[in-house]
């Protein structure tokens, strides 16, 4: 018979109640004595994964009952012993949990739910506790075995099954040496003293499924999870909006603003010409510099940077190019393509700075290329911090630090003045119109027209777009779940880039129609105002939906939580370790969840919004006969 060792691998385990993953050997568990860990890319070590080879092995087809790893001993009399039974205890109240690997697939813990389902978790608990109450936690719930009150229950022993799930129970074995997985659950009770010896077991089977193929050997986990009925929902919910918007923009385009075009062509005495009013009167100031337009160009490059990065990314995604078997492929795509695109941001930065009148080239090239990234990346550093200082496997190495400055200021920072260069080279933008000396006054603004008002409606309906597909990417993200669908996430992208700009415009024209000129800022404010509607979801979720505790874990996940904000609000990438893993598209990893998440929250709608009133306003004053 044909034999094959079989390598199972161990990852970092994670809670649910936690933000903090730990590596495996931070546990007391059994060690591997041999073997290579594998090693990690970029994307890898940013979102905390830590692969390591395991003391479990295996030959295929060899079916092993009840077969010894190790054995550890605990005497509660040493402050040493006491301390490892402490930190299990403490893992087990916070629902920690196994993330082991199999021929690069995760090994699944499945059980059966309500309504007949089954639901298969990628990963499955180290152990369970009954509070004296009598309650617990779902692992200890599924056995009736479990039922000693304020007690623990420490999963020492797995049935794997290849091919299709691990079934985790504890054993209380009665031979400690020669274990035969007879005897009641295994437990360490706070009550328990003197010695303590728990014996690590394992049995395997095997069974042939010829009718499972290797591009669907996903499916089982996927199907425990029905989202699409919800995701379809989602996506009828943004296209009714969509659609709402493109009417309106429509109608103004074509009835309204048409009408407005005609007639004021057809002027021609100097008495026609003083009856102009709405947006016509303003010709002489639409393309006055904006306040601040050097922070505002430094925005739009950073936005632009990240823009274009989002789009390549999630398109190569969806189209396969990332395949999800290289664990951290997409985060590392994602990280060097923002790196390589400080071209685009120098250019569209010095080009926008140079039209609005700008002369001071080389402090705009300067905070195109240190401004977002140094505020994200302080932020990401005090974060990391705080990793560091818990001992979790989510800290970023300092070798790793170290390169990723190398990235930024030996790639990234060249490149942006590369493209400020031409930027600056270039002649300005021409518009349409000319601008005059004198400012011209702006009449009172009702309740509407006002900038703060115009700004906090604008960002409603972008968020409406998103604000079901934001669920699914907070549980992807804080309660581990997959989120696997990459079309749908692409789709929704470009539902985000067409409400943001629809909205943006249509309130530009209102405003314009009331003499207020001032729409550059505005325009980028409108739509970037939805990141402010995002932190208060993401506020609601935290208290509604999570079971985090703790306070670094608190301070780790509005801290993240703010560094999304900074990246969809400033248009920066992060290199981001609290959105966690790339989502697959075919063959998704439970490590490979988060960044294609978050990158539609860090598309940068401020961007999206500013360049399409910019076309706006170029397009209808162009149009115009203006003496």
């Amino acid at each position: 018979m044909w034999k094959a060792e079989i390598e199972l691998f161990v990852n970092r385990l994670d809670s649910v109640e936690s933000v903090l993953p730990y590596e495996y050997t931070a546990f007391d568990f059994c060690q591997a004595s041999e073997g290579k860990r594998p090693s990690e890319n970029l994307g890898q070590v940013l979102f905390g994964e830590r692969i390591e080879p395991s003391p479990y092995k295996f030959t295929f087809n060899k079916v092993e009952t009840c077969k010894l790893v190790c054995t550890k001993t605990y005497n509660t009399e040493k402050a040493e012993d006491k301390q490892k039974l402490d930190f299990l205890k403490k893992s087990m109240l916070l629902n920690y949990q196994h993330h082991w690997i199999v021929d690069n697939m995760p090994v699944t813990w499945c059980y059966d739910v309500e309504d007949g389902q089954r639901f298969c978790n990628p990963g499955f608990p180290i152990g369970c506790y009954i509070t004296d109450k009598g309650h617990a936690k779902d692992a200890c719930v599924i056995s009736s075995e479990f039922h000693e009150r304020d007690t623990f229950y420490i999963f020492n022993h797995v049935d794997i099954k290849i091919h299709y799930h691990v079934v985790e129970t504890g054993f209380k074995h009665t031979h400690i040496d020669k274990p035969d997985c007879s005897g009641p659950p295994m437990d360490i009770s706070n009550k328990a003293s003197g010695e303590i010896r728990i014996a690590y077991t394992y049995s395997i089977s095997f069974e042939e499924k010829k009718e499972i193929r290797w591009a669907s050997r996903w499916d089982y986990i996927l199907e425990s999870m029905p989202h699409t009925h919800i995701q379809w929902f989602s996506i009828m919910n943004s296209l009714v909006i969509v659609l709402f918007l493109s009417g309106m923009v429509a109608m103004i385009m074509l009835r309204t603003l048409h009408k407005d075009i005609a007639r004021y062509n057809q002027m021609d005495s100097t008495e026609d010409a003083q009856e102009e009013f709405g947006w016509k009167l303003v010709h002489g100031d639409i393309f006055r510099p904006p306040r601040k337009g050097m922070l505002l160009s430094v925005f739009l490059g950073s936005g632009t940077q990240i823009l274009i990065m989002t789009f390549v990314t999630l398109f190569f995604a969806c189209l396969g190019f990332l395949s999800p078997a290289n664990r951290g492929a997409l985060m590392t795509c994602a990280v060097v393509l923002w790196v390589l695109l400080g071209t685009p941001a120098g250019y569209v930065a010095a080009r926008f700075y140079k039209s609005f009148g700008g002369e001071k080239w080389k402090t705009n090239v300067l905070l195109t290329s240190f401004l977002c990234p140094g505020i994200v990346f302080a932020d990401f550093f005090i974060m990391n911090l705080i990793l560091w200082g818990e001992g979790s496997s989510a800290a970023i190495p300092f070798g790793t630090l170290v390169a990723i400055l190398a990235l930024w200021f030996c790639i990234s920072v060249p490149l942006t003045f590369i493209g400020a260069y031409f930027g600056f080279k270039k002649n300005a933008i021409e518009h349409p119109v000319r601008t005059n000396q004198i400012p011209r006054q702006i009449p009172e603004q009702s309740f509407y027209t006002k900038p703060l008002p115009g700004i906090i409606m604008g960002g409603i309906l972008p968020f409406g777009c998103i604000f079901i597909q934001l669920f699914f990417i907070l549980n992807s993200i804080w309660s581990h779940q997959m989120y696997y669908m990459f079309g749908f996430l692409f789709l929704v992208f470009i539902i985000l880039v067409i409400t943001c700009s629809e909205a943006t415009i249509l309130l530009c024209y209102f405003h314009l129609c009331a003499e207020d000129y001032h729409w550059q800022w505005r325009s980028f404010l409108t739509s970037g105002f939805t990141a402010v509607y995002f932190l208060i979801y993401a506020i609601h979720y935290f208290f509604s939906k999570l079971q985090i505790t703790g306070t670094a874990s608190t301070i780790l996940y509005f801290g993240k939580t703010q560094t999304m904000l900074l990246i969809w609000f400033s248009g920066l990438f992060l290199l981001y370790e609290c959105f966690c893993y790339p989502l697959p598209l075919t063959e998704p990893s439970p490590d490979q969840h988060r960044l294609a998440c978050l990158l539609v929250v860090a598309a940068q709608k401020g961007t999206i919004g500013f360049f399409a009133c910019f076309w706006f306003v170029t397009k209808i004053y162009s149009v115009v006969k203006v003496d």
